[in-house]
């Protein structure tokens, strides 16, 4: 990666703010007259502290529901938040493997699901005791919001370095009291129906959403289902005092994993899938039930308190691409209750807001592990264990006005997260035991609004996060691996948001983290390990930029470059590793959207992005190479007495580029390079087309 390449970003992304410069200029008097309410007042709630978004010492994104929604087919979360600066999205059409998301690099490793990054939707955690997210029952079709903190998230969450995605779907009263009823289709099988009602009566409403997804997929034995149904019900015993119920379900009983490929694979075949894939029959299936209570209360004390208590059973089922110990199964409990208090009061005549909390959450996974021939018949079980993770945790946090302008941001965490392993496969010998963590992390930030609409901050944290339970399988075979230990990372950030004239806001942040033994994946044969790869330095700049250009034009623009490298690490095959890019992360990203909103709700957007070299595996002797992604999506509304019929349509990967849609990192590091599978091609052009009915 040149100096050059990042020159050329930086230009090429600060055109439109240049070309707004005499707009910005010439309205500057009247800049904070024109500033609508809504923008100043605008609040975040995922750091926990409930604030104006210009008095956060961090880096949040807000997206709405038009952006989450609009001409979108809601199937994954990147087509939300690809305009959010410094997220990286990989493994969107393998259902198998689920979305792999990463944030400032953290989040890479995850060979599955989203790793380092704590995820919440409805104040219910999606994220473990131990570590990891899934995000298959995420219903896109209910979200109504979606919050994203960039960077450390420990003090408001616990065991994650990476940040916060926090999703709020719609209750009963948020909504106009209709029916709606969307039916999608499009290329590679794709097909969608969905279904949402809702209404209140008196002090109680309620919403209830149902979809069902098919898709036959882009390649050989990549097909999926998929149904959801997300239910809220909300009671107001009165004003400030409301009690709110949650129920999801997610019914997933066919996802096809068609395995990774070699370069030579890629090329001459990108649509077919490895042979062991098809012969195996690699797949997975899942059901997952979700039922959550919020008792919110601002009567009682003086402040605010909420508490949530939450409930997930899920069953599981997968085959892996390759032969041996390879066929997964586990039941798991998860449970918990989060609370925090929040107060505004005053400390020596200064105005203190503060917020503290308790959270305790168990984790109970029953796995099974078996052997498989190479013909895919069972030849014997490999492990048959109950995973327990325990995670206690105490928080607060306090935001000082020391004047109008000026406030000084403390909090800390304190963690105990036990995680233990009751081995009942003793054939092997008894694989038992457990891990102890204690955990203090700590923030501190300032903020300075230098007016209503415009803000500069710093912030310094720490952040740790532990191995789950699968990094921390033992490459000796039995129990934890004891090399492994949590990574430590130390952050610290400067920012600047605001509005320049009329419709142009910015959002500036610049990053520096140090993370000592990271946590990195390494491969022995056909299975997975992990181990502390000494240390790796992070450094960043984002830039995220929204111009309304006029009322019918606006232009969103996200533009991240970032230096990932390792320090100090030998890799598994020997060769010193120092200075080296940490894999799987490119250095720039870069995305774009120009939207055009017309009369009777008609709509075209057209999105470009660029995504810059990265490599397949920590000696990077695999170069993956850029890409540019070009997509387009209209609609338009027609009403009749009041009832309103919503046509939408989509093309993706507009210019039919050669692309990789996942790398899968350090994959069979013990082959040849020109050998190893690391390679998902993604969809060339491709299509979608829709309707939705309002009555």
């Amino acid at each position: 990666m040149t100096n050059n390449k990042y020159l050329k970003s930086i230009l090429v992304s600060l055109m439109p703010l240049a070309v707004s410069a005499p707009v910005v200029a010439e309205e500057a008097a009247v800049q904070e007259a024109r500033s609508s309410d809504s923008d100043l007042v605008l609040k975040v709630t995922a750091p926990r502290l409930t604030r104006n978004l210009y008095e956060t010492p961090a880096a949040v994104s807000v997206i709405d529901a038009p952006d989450i929604q609009k001409g979108q087919q809601r199937q994954q979360l990147d087509e939300s938040l690809d305009t959010v600066p410094g997220l990286f999205f990989q493994n969107r059409y393998n259902f198998a493997q689920n979305l792999r998301l990463s944030t400032r690099g953290f989040g890479a490793r995850s060979p599955f699901g989203i790793r380092g990054i704590r995820i919440l939707v409805d104040a219910i955690p999606y994220t473990l005791p131990d570590g990891q997210s899934q995000i298959d029952a995420i219903d896109l079709d209910s979200a109504q919001r979606i919050e994203v903190i960039r960077g450390p998230s420990s003090v408001q969450y616990g065991n994650a370095a990476g940040g916060v995605v926090d999703i709020s779907t719609a209750l009963g009263d948020e909504l106009p009291e209709a029916s709606r009823l969307r039916l999608d289709g499009g290329s590679h099988g794709y097909r969608k129906v969905a279904f949402q009602g809702n209404g209140s009566r008196d002090d109680t409403s309620a919403i209830a959403t149902l979809s069902w997804l098919n898709v036959d997929g882009h390649r050989e034995h990549s097909a999926a289902e998929k149904g959801l149904l997300n239910a809220r019900v909300s009671h107001d015993f009165s004003a400030g005092r409301q009690l709110t119920a949650t129920l999801n379900a997610l019914h997933n009983p066919k996802a096809e994993d068609p395995g990774g490929l070699n370069l030579a694979q890629s090329e001459d075949d990108p649509e077919q899938a490895t042979t062991l894939a098809k012969s195996l029959d690699s797949s997975q299936a899942v059901n997952q039930q979700t039922f959550g209570l919020q008792f919110d209360d601002s009567l009682a004390l003086p402040g605010h308190y909420s508490v949530t208590g939450f409930y997930t059973h899920r069953d599981f089922a997968q085959q892996l691409p390759f032969p041996g110990s390879s066929r997964i199964a586990y039941d798991r409990d998860f449970y918990g209750v989060s609370s925090q208090y929040q107060q505004a009061s005053n400390l020596v005549g200064m105005p203190l807001t503060w917020v503290a909390g308790l959270d305790v959450h168990r984790q109970s996974d029953k796995r099974r592990r078996y052997l498989i021939s190479i013909n895919g018949e069972v030849t014997g079980q490999s492990q048959a264990e109950t995973q327990n993770a325990t995670s206690t945790a105490m928080f607060g946090q306090g935001d000082l006005a020391l004047s109008e302008q000026l406030t000084v941001s403390l909090g800390a965490r304190y963690d105990y997260l036990r995680l233990s392993i009751d081995d009942h496969w003793l054939t092997d010998g008894n694989d038992s035991g457990s891990r102890n963590f204690r955990e203090v992390s700590g923030v501190a930030g300032i903020s300075y609004r230098i007016t209503p609409v415009h803000q500069v901050y710093g912030s310094i944290g720490t952040a740790f996060e532990s191995p789950t339970f699968t990094e921390f399988a033992n490459p000796n075979g039995g129990g934890f691996n004891p090399d492994l230990e949590p990574q430590q990372a130390l952050n610290r950030e400067l920012g600047m948001r605001g509005l320049l004239g009329q419709g142009v806001s910015y959002d500036i942040a610049v990053f520096s983290i140090r993370v000592d033994d990271e946590i990195l994946p390494y491969n022995l044969g056909s299975q997975t390990f992990y181990e502390n790869a000494g240390e790796t330095r992070r450094n960043g700049l984002e830039l995220g930029l929204a111009w309304d250009i006029s009322y019918a034009w606006r232009l969103t623009s996200a533009l991240t470059l970032a230096d990932y490298e390792l320090r100090n690490f030998t890799d598994e095959e020997g060769n010193d590793a120092d200075g080296n890019d940490i894999p799987g992360l490119p250095g720039e990203l870069w995305v774009n959207e120009m939207e055009w909103r017309g009369l009777a709700g008609r709509f075209a957007a057209l999105e470009w992005q660029y995504v810059g070299d990265l490599y397949a595996e920590n000696s990077n002797q695999t170069e993956v190479d850029a890409y540019w992604l070009v997509g387009l999506r209209a609609g338009g509304s027609f009403q009749w007495s009041e009832q309103t019929l919503n046509l939408y349509g989509g093309v993706r990967n507009l210019l039919d580029e050669d692309y990789f849609a996942n790398v899968r990192i350090n994959a069979n590091a013990n082959r040849p390079v020109d050998e190893r599978g690391y390679f998902e091609p993604g969809p060339g052009r491709t299509f979608y087309a829709g309707l939705e009915w309002v009555f």
